[in-house]
């Protein structure tokens, strides 16, 4: 095993480790804060993601989709950001 010298070799020996523990350490903190938002903002989040997704829809199906069911739905999702 190398120790650290004063020229700084040995220091690739570590890094590695290093580096893993700190991507280790982030990981563990974004899984945390995932929890957090989901129980505090989660239902929220779904109605965001719901009028997303049929914003797209509406979006992809064109001509199907009257102008004014398009305003309609970027209405409803100012509406939830507002809140």
């Amino acid at each position: 095993m190398t120790h650290l010298s004063e020229d700084g070799e040995g220091r690739n020996h570590y890094g590695p480790w290093v580096w893993t523990a700190y991507r280790a350490h982030n990981e563990l903190l974004r899984e945390k804060l995932k929890k957090r938002f989901d129980a505090q903002e989660g239902p929220w989040l779904d109605k965001v993601a719901d009028v997303l997704v049929e914003i797209v829809n509406a979006r992809w199906e064109g001509g199907r989709k009257k102008e004014k069911e398009l305003e309609q739905l970027y209405a409803k999702l100012e509406s939830l950001l507002e809140e």
